[in-house]
């Protein structure tokens, strides 16, 4: 944090200069969040493969992406094929349809049921849009329990961030600079990780070795 917060800037500052960089470089969590969603949905979608009925429940789930106004899709998708992973990814996208439409206590009553899933990945993505939903509705409290409830590593940075953004709605800037600061962090820390477990697998894997 050091690197690119000037220390004499007034509180005030220092929070849109943390907001600035995270809207910089926070969105690469958000794309790994989403690789890393992609890839169990795929592995899913593989062992669904063995039940018949995979492909009319990929088939019911692709209609209703590609139309939010399809909702007979989105009807039989969820009734008849619960337990699939297609219904599960048509939730999150039926949930951002009603927020993006202004809908928020209707897209609450969505998705908040997935904050139950047994995916962690699936529940902790349910648990983030959950308290921006809460967020936009005012209802900073519940918000803040939501995300204080989630232990998913994977998201910290993300949950760090939402609270970040709680905080600055409530007024309070020390909190909210400290929740962005933590999410920064996890956004180095996890680079560095990366760059770490990357350089251990060339070298073991170097075929002048």
């Amino acid at each position: 944090m050091k690197n690119f917060i000037q220390v004499d800037n007034t509180e005030k500052e220092q929070v849109e200069q943390i907001k600035k960089w995270w809207n910089s470089y926070g969105k690469q969590i958000i794309a790994g969040a989403v690789i890393g969603l992609s890839g169990i949905w795929g592995w899913n979608t593989y062992s669904d493969y063995q039940d018949k009925q995979s492909l009319s429940a990929r088939s019911l789930y692709l209609s209703f992406a590609s139309d939010s106004n399809n909702l007979g899709a989105y009807d039989k998708l969820t009734t008849d094929f619960s337990s699939s992973s297609y219904t599960d990814q048509a939730i999150l996208l039926m949930a951002k349809y009603l927020f993006d439409a202004g809908s928020y206590t209707q897209a609450l009553g969505v998705i908040k049921p997935l904050i139950n899933n047994s995916s962690s990945v699936i529940a902790t993505t349910a648990a983030l849009r959950v308290a921006s939903i809460y967020l936009q509705l005012g209802q900073h409290d519940q918000a803040l329990l939501i995300l204080e409830g989630q232990s998913d590593d994977g998201f910290s940075g993300l949950i760090y961030n939402l609270m970040g953004d709680i905080y600055l709605d409530l007024g309070n800037r020390t909190e909210a600079q400290k929740y962005y600061s933590l999410a920064i962090n996890n956004v180095t820390e996890n680079r560095s990780e990366e760059r770490r477990v990357g350089k251990e697998c060339r070298s073991r894997w170097s075929p002048y070795h």
